[in-house]
Parts: C-alpha cells; structure tokens; sequence
C-alpha cells in the first residue's frame, strides 16, 4: 500500500495512539518482507512527530533492485519524498550503516530508533556527535531474523556493509590459505 494512503487506514485518533514499539515492531515487518523476497531483513519507518502518522516506509531491496545503497533507510527517506525530516523520527530495525547515518543527519532527522544494537552497531554515536537523539529499543524479533539471516547469508551481509569488493577479498584470502 502506498504510503499516501495509509491515512484512510490510520485515522487522528488512531494514529496518536501507536507507541516507539508499535513503530519499531512496523519496521521489523518490513525487514521480514525484505527476507521474504530474499534481501537483507531491515526495514525503517519515518513517523511525522506532530501527527504521528507514517510519512515514508521502505526496506532493504539490495538485492531486488541490484542497487548498493538501497537500503531500508534510504529507502524509507525516498519514500517520504522532499519533507521537512526534521519534524520526524526514524525507526529501522538494525543500526544503522555510515552512509545511511551520514544521509540521516544531512537530512536533519532529531531522533532516530534503533531495533538492533546486538547483531551491528557504531553509527549511534556518529549520529549522537551530528546531534541526532539515538534511542536503542531492541525487537528480538527482528534481533533473531537478522541472526539468522547472517548465518545463512554470511556474503550478502557483508556485501551489504561493504561491498562487493569486501566479498572478492574475502573469496581471495580462502582460495590462498
């Protein structure tokens, strides 16, 4: 569903009530829908902070659209489109990586929500320094998919994080021992 339209789905009311876990939990769907289409499992939901209704969703298509930054933030952030994000809080279910935290405080984002800490992190300090608010509120959830999609995709996380070229070293350094 587009994002446009989730205002018929979520009224004021409705809206105002959803919580940081309603939100987190929202972005750990996206990261299984990410899964399920045999990507990356992250997913991010930016949230308009006077409203509290979804402005942009997205989540890791790397692999699906063969694009090495299409990530589940910078996915969401395309999502909402040419907005005020300084307005907003971004949720994504794994930290998040240097571009996609160099991107969130070019863009002006105060806060953003953090659903895993266990399987990566060391952005939130970058972005803290940027003075963006970082909240840590773990999804084990989304802790346990990440977890295992690194156990039975060990190069397609690392080509996430680094590269391609990442892969080729490692494949390399195999090959000689």
């Amino acid at each position: 569903m587009p994002t446009k339209s989730l205002a018929v789905l979520m009224d004021e009311d409705f809206a105002r009530g959803l919580t940081d876990e309603d939100f987190m939990r929202i972005a750990v769907l996206l990261a299984q829908k990410s899964y399920d289409e045999g990507g990356c499992p992250i997913g991010a939901v930016i949230v308009d902070n006077a409203t509290n209704q979804i402005v942009g969703k997205g989540h890791n298509r790397l692999v699906q659209d063969n694009h090495p930054y299409s990530h589940g933030e910078t996915s969401a952030i395309q999502d909402a489109g040419r907005i005020d994000f300084s307005n907003t809080t971004l949720y994504t279910s794994l930290s998040p990586c240097e571009v996609c935290a160099t991107l969130v405080s070019l863009r002006g984002f105060n806060r953003v929500v953090v659903g895993d800490i266990t399987n990566a992190s060391g952005t939130e300090t970058l972005l803290q320094e940027r003075g963006v608010q970082v909240d840590i509120l773990e999804d084990q959830q989304g802790i346990a998919l990440y977890a295992r999609f690194c156990t039975e995709k060990p190069e397609q996380e690392l080509e996430d994080w680094q590269g391609l070229s990442a892969c080729r070293s490692i494949a390399n350094a195999k090959s000689l021992a």
